[in-house]
């Protein structure tokens, strides 16, 4: 059983901690599915104001629903379509402040309000998207961009397969 001093006193300090749970949870487990269901559980838990945090991974061509926390969700999503496939497809982190303004997107949970996505990339593959949405308008910023990005960083090696 693992138990986390997760403080949140300064967004840095939040996603350092993090990181070194999700680095406790993942490094002795070869398996990705395992490491991908604690991530998004260590993610749901302990990031405030989250209606869904997860991960979809690259299968054939296009992004399949993979480990996560919240309500049903998509269960495919084509490459270039809504905020996931569209960070999939450019391997660019996309911060969506408004997503009922954003052209395209997927309205997988009618309750989000503002989505951050993940692109999870390991030694030139794109393995899937680290996806988070909040029930609020502009509830994520670069601050949680870039400590998405460590995170992801930390653990695409351990869930390439």
């Amino acid at each position: 059983m693992f138990h986390f001093d997760i403080k949140s006193e300064s967004k840095t300090e939040l996603y350092n901690d993090l990181l070194s749970a999700l680095d406790a949870l993942t490094a002795d487990e070869p398996d990705p599915i395992a490491n991908m269901a604690n991530a998004a559980a260590l993610l749901f838990e302990y990031l405030p104001d989250l209606n869904w945090a997860g991960f979809y991974r690259l299968i054939d061509g296009e992004l399949v629903l993979g480990p996560f926390q919240g309500k049903t969700a998509c269960i495919r999503i084509a490459m270039g379509k809504g905020v996931c496939g569209t960070a999939a497809e450019t391997r660019e982190t996309q911060l969506v402040a408004d997503v009922n303004a954003y052209a395209g997107h997927i309205a997988c949970d009618a309750a989000s309000a503002s989505e951050l996505v993940v692109p999870i990339v390991e030694q030139g593959r794109l393995i899937g998207v680290l996806d988070l949405d909040s029930p609020h308008p502009g509830r994520f910023d670069a601050g949680d961009a870039a400590g998405c990005e460590m995170l992801v960083k930390l653990l695409a090696p351990r869930i390439a397969g």
